[in-house]
C-alpha cells in the first residue's frame, strides 16, 4: 500500500511538473508571438521593449569618481558654493558646501576622492571626515558626502532616501525662518505673511539688539557693538575680541526688568498676529550668559513658544543643562555640531529638549540619519537647521523622509523669486503650501539649471573651472601610529 501511494505521489509530481513546463512554453510562445506582431519581427525593436526597464546609464561596480569642480552662487540670500562631482560614466554627483564656508573645505578632498567608486559612500566619509570640523569647516566634508549619494541613487537607479531604509512620510513640513525687523508692528506683518504662505510652523529672530538704544533696558550692552552679532569685526576697547567672536558666557550682558519686559512684549505682538494654533519658535537672542537666559525663558514662558534655540554655545553642555532644568519652554541646539559623538553627548546628559543639526555641518546625509536614530532611541525630536541651495536642501529632504523622528525643517529662501529655479527635474513649486513632497527620482531627485546658476554666481567666480591643482595628494593622512 505504502508503495502504491509513493508511486502515485511520483506519477502526480511528474504530471504537474510537465503541465508547468507546458504552459511555460506556451505562454512564453504567445509572449514572442505578440511582440513579433507588434514589432513585425524586428529583433532590435523586440530588445529594446524587453530592456526597457533595466538600468543602461551605469554599472556600479566599475564607476570611478573622475573630477570635483566647484560653482559658488551669491543672494540666495546666502553664499552656497556648489559641487560637482563627474565619474566615468557621465554620471554627476551635485553637493553643497554649507552656506558662508570657504569652497577649499570641498577642493581640498578631491585628491582623496579620484578613482574611487562614489557607491561606497560610508567608506568615503571615514577617509575624508578627519577633515571636517565644528561649524562650517565641516562643509567640505558633508557636501561632498551629499553628491556621493546623488551618484549612488543613479548609480542603482533609486531615491537617496530608499537607500537610508525606506521613508516614514512622503511630505516634508517646512517650518519658515523670518528675519528681524525694529518695527515690532512690521515684524509682526511679516510673520503673518509668512503663515499666509501655509507654512505650519514659524521660527521668529529676535534679541538683544533690539534693547541697544533703550535706555535701562540692558546692563553692560555699550561695552560691545551689539548690532554686529556676525562677521569679522575689530574688538571694542578693553574687550579680547569682538562682539561677534565673544562666546556668551564672557560678555557679562545682562538684561535688566525693562528690557525683558520689552523683548516679551515683541513675542506677544507677534503672537497676537498669528495666533497660538501654529507652532513658534525663536533664534538670535544674543550673547549672555545662563542666568539671563534662564531670566528670559521664563519671561517668555506664557507665549507657549516650540523652542529657544542656541541660548548658549552648544559646546557648554552642563549650562544647557541648567537652562533646561529651570525653564518650560523646550530647548534646542545643533546646528554648527560635527558628528553624532556631540549630540550623543548631549542627550545622553538631558542637556537640551530637541536637537537641530544642519546636515551640511553634522556629517552630511547619513551621519544625520545616524543622530535623528540616535535621539528618537532617547525620545528627543529633530528638527533641521538649513540655510542653502536646493541641492542641500533635497539631501535634507531625503533625510527627514528617512527619519522617525524629525520635526520640521528650515526654510531661509523664501523670499528669493529664482532660488527653485536653480534646479530641473522635479515639480516645481517645491515649496508648496508649507510642505516639500519627497522626489521618487533617482540620487538627490534633481539637477543644476546651469544657466540659472550662471546668472547668480558670486562675483568674481567662474562656472565650475577646472581644478587641476586640487588633483594630486600630497600628504600622509593616517592619523594613528
Amino acid at each position: 500500500m505504502k508503495d502504491f501511494v509513493k508511486r502515485f505521489r511520483a506519477e502526480d509530481k511528474a504530471k504537474a511538473q510537465e503541465n508547468s513546463r507546458r504552459n511555460f512554453l506556451r505562454n512564453s510562445a504567445l509572449g514572442g508571438l505578440s511582440l513579433g506582431m507588434i514589432f513585425d519581427h524586428d529583433p532590435e525593436k523586440e530588445m529594446e521593449y524587453i530592456t526597457q526597464k533595466v538600468n543602461k546609464s551605469s554599472n556600479p561596480s566599475e564607476l570611478k569618481i573622475t573630477d570635483v569642480r566647484i560653482a559658488v552662487i551669491d543672494k540666495a540670500p546666502m553664499i552656497c558654493p556648489l559641487i560637482r562631482i563627474d565619474t566615468n560614466q557621465g554620471l554627476v554627483g551635485w553637493g553643497e558646501v554649507r552656506d558662508g564656508a570657504s569652497p577649499k573645505y570641498a577642493m581640498m578632498l578631491k585628491s582623496r576622492l579620484m578613482g574611487q567608486n562614489p557607491c561606497n559612500v560610508e567608506k568615503i566619509f571615514k577617509i575624508i571626515k578627519q577633515f571636517g570640523g565644528q561649524g562650517r569647516a565641516a562643509g567640505g566634508v558633508c557636501g561632498v558626502e551629499m553628491a556621493l549619494w546623488d551618484l549612488a541613487g543613479k548609480a542603482f537607479g533609486v531615491p537617496v532616501y530608499q537607500m537610508l531604509g525606506g521613508k516614514y512620510r512622503d511630505e516634508i513640513r517646512i517650518y519658515g525662518d523670518t528675519p528681524e525687523a525694529d518695527d515690532p508692528a512690521e515684524f509682526a506683518k511679516k510673520m503673518k505673511e509668512r503663515q499666509a504662505l501655509g507654512l505650519t510652523f514659524l521660527k521668529m529672530d529676535f534679541g538683544i539688539q533690539l534693547l541697544a538704544n533703550i535706555p535701562g533696558a540692558l546692563v553692560g550692552g555699550k561695552n560691545w557693538d551689539l548690532m554686529k552679532q556676525w562677521g569679522n569685526n575689530p574688538s571694542v576697547k578693553g574687550n579680547a575680541r569682538s562682539y561677534s567672536w565673544t562666546k556668551h558666557p564672557f560678555t557679562r550682558i545682562q538684561v535688566t526688568d525693562k528690557g525683558l519686559e520689552h523683548l516679551a512684549n515683541h513675542v506677544g505682538n507677534v503672537r497676537a498676529a498669528i495666533g497660538y494654533d501654529i507652532p513658534l519658535s525663536a533664534d538670535h537672542f544674543g550673547h549672555f550668559d545662563v542666568n539671563t537666559a534662564i531670566r528670559l525663558g521664563n519671561a517668555l514662558e506664557k507665549y507657549q513658544l516650540a523652542w529657544l534655540e542656541d541660548m548658549v554655545p552648544w559646546q557648554y553642555t552642563d549650562q544647557w543643562r541648567q537652562i533646561t532644568e529651570a525653564i518650560n519652554t523646550p530647548t534646542l541646539t545643533g546646528e554648527d555640531i560635527f558628528l553624532k559623538e556631540e549630540f550623543i553627548k548631549l542627550i545622553d546628559a538631558h542637556a537640551v529638549d530637541m536637537i537641530h543639526p544642519d546636515l551640511a555641518s553634522s556629517g552630511g546625509i547619513l551621519e544625520t540619519k545616524k543622530i535623528g536614530d540616535y535621539a528618537e532611541e532617547n525620545g528627543v525630536p529633530m528638527a533641521m537647521h538649513f540655510a542653502g541651495s536646493p541641492i542641500c536642501f533635497m539631501a535634507n529632504v531625503h533625510c527627514a523622509a528617512a527619519t522617525e523622528n524629525f520635526v520640521a525643517l528650515e526654510h531661509h529662501s523664501l523670499d528669493i523669486p529664482w532660488w527653485e529655479d536653480l534646479v530641473t527635474g522635479i515639480d516645481k513649486p517645491i515649496f508648496n503650501k508649507g510642505f516639500v513632497k519627497v522626489p521618487d527620482k533617482p540620487g538627490l531627485g534633481v539637477e543644476l539649471n546651469e544657466e540659472v546658476v550662471k546668472a547668480h554666481l558670486k562675483s568674481g567666480e567662474m562656472f565650475f573651472a577646472p581644478t587641476d591643482d586640487w588633483t594630486k595628494i600630497d600628504s600622509w593622512d593616517r592619523d594613528w601610529s
